[in-house]
């Protein structure tokens, strides 16, 4: 099974999701940039609110694959206790030191997307994070741990297509953990994709005009 580009992985994605359409609860927040076109169509379908969720890792000095953890949209941060006891004393001040970094461009990415638009309040809501699949999960685990410090009433992980042992491990994380499908050979989440080219920052910023337009048409008549 293959997907013809990321609007077709995310009407796909949309009809395991049905029930969550038109609830005034439901907040599709989609991970940049190539989510951002899964969850749009996510979103449409649900006629719910899309926003962005950016993560920005914290990698460790010299090993930058290694995560000590993340900051994410709406000014949370998760560490990785396993992987910050390595750094001993100097803890605190590398944590620090990498956190103001990835803040910077965190910003950088708010400021382009969100068009000076506030992050919503998720307190009490059904929070669906969206992304084009996950390999690692190591992304849509950090941003399950951001959303949760935000007090939603309920957060769902939904991808098209994902390695099993991923969605496996993130139903630790999420209250609900729904993967398209999960394919035995699973070598990278382009492998699904017949047009795997990367999303650029003026298509997220283009979908999120167009959902919020979206959003305002509907209102009127809810």
């Amino acid at each position: 099974m293959t997907f013809l580009d990321r609007a077709d992985a995310g009407r796909f994605l949309a009809e395991q999701l049905g029930r969550f359409a038109n609830q005034r609860t439901v907040i599709v927040l989609a991970l940049p940039r190539g989510g951002v076109p899964v969850g749009y169509e996510v979103a449409r379908a649900l006629h719910a609110p899309l926003e962005v969720f950016v993560v920005r890792k914290l990698g460790l000095p010299g090993q930058k694959e290694l995560a000590m953890g993340a900051i994410a949209s709406g000014g949370t941060r998760v560490l990785n206790p396993e992987v910050v006891a390595m750094l001993g004393a100097d803890a605190s001040e590398t944590i620090e030191c990498a956190t103001a970094k990835e803040m910077e461009q965190l910003q950088l990415a708010e400021r382009q997307y969100r068009a000076g638009r506030d992050f919503p309040d998720l307190r009490d809501k059904t929070i669906i994070l969206v992304d084009d699949g996950l390999a690692t999960g190591a992304t849509m685990r950090a941003a399950t741990r951001a959303v949760r410090q935000l007090q939603p009433e309920k957060v769902i992980v939904a991808v098209p297509v994902a390695a099993e042992s991923s969605c496996r491990e993130l139903r630790s994380e999420a209250d609900e953990v729904i993967c398209g499908f999960t394919p035995p050979a699973f070598f990278g989440v382009g492998q699904f994709y017949d047009n795997f080219r990367q999303t650029t920052d003026e298509e997220v910023r283009e979908l999120l005009v167009r959902a919020a337009e979206n959003t305002r048409e509907r209102s009127p008549n809810e």
